[in-house]
């Protein structure tokens, strides 16, 4: 029995500390192979002189508007945050109650066991209690660049699904950029680009691996540390 709640300590444990070095959420970005098999396959008419799968827009410029086609996408984020909270509280109480009279004559008793003095009934309570928090929170980020990204999918409306993904390996280390959203094809530019403000429920990530990142990451003991398992 002993034997068996030691295993059941370890496994939370175990979980607790997992919870505490959790990274954030990794969004798969779908390959060309995949962005493929999503389209509708092309009617074939044989014998026809214009099939419709086969048009070809002559007044346009080269836009994205089908399952595979690509589109930059121009990186140009920037967010400020900020907050600041305070609060201050304090109460006090007195409580006073003189000691009363009886026919005249104030009430008093003495006792061997407690005292050897005459006591009286009047009594006094005072307490008191105050608190005091302050908390300030700023955040800033900017994000510039470029990303190609490939059509995913063709709402009912016309709107564009994209997905784009870049790798750079630098010396030990590797960095990524991944996007994803929906665009609109009155917002795609003549040079077949959209700005990343212009991408509705847009999926932003930002990261590396290697040795430069793991210098700047916290261990997982100091992570389970500042996470919201630790009671303290």
């Amino acid at each position: 029995m002993r034997v068996s709640k030691l295993k059941w300590i370890a496994a939370i444990g175990g979980v607790l500390l997992l919870s505490g070095c959790a990274s954030g959420p990794t969004h798969k970005i779908a390959t060309a192979e995949e962005i493929f098999a999503m389209a509708t396959p092309e009617r074939i008419d044989n014998g026809a002189i214009f099939q419709p799968s086969k048009g070809i827009a002559l007044y346009e410029d080269i836009k994205a508007r089908n399952i595979g086609d690509m589109i930059t996408i121009v990186l140009s984020e920037q967010t400020n945050a900020s907050k600041s909270a305070s609060t201050s509280t304090s109460k006090d109480n007195a409580i006073d109650v003189t000691n009363p009279t009886l026919l005249g004559l104030p009430t008093a008793f003495s006792s061997s066991v407690l005292s050897s003095r005459d006591m009286s009934l009047a009594s006094s309570l005072e307490s008191s209690k105050s608190f005091s928090g302050e908390g300030d929170s700023a955040q800033s980020n900017q994000l510039s660049g470029s990303v190609t990204a490939m059509v995913t999918g063709v709402l009912p409306n016309g709107y564009l699904r994209v997905e784009g993904e870049k790798n750079i390996s630098i010396n030990q280390g590797e960095e990524y950029v991944r996007i994803k959203g929906i665009i609109r094809p009155v917002d795609i530019r003549s040079n077949n680009s959209v700005l990343s403000t212009q991408v509705a429920n847009a999926v932003i990530s930002y990261g590396g691996n290697g040795v430069i990142a793991n210098s700047n990451d916290m261990g997982w003991l100091g992570k389970f540390f500042n996470s919201k398992w630790w009671p303290f």
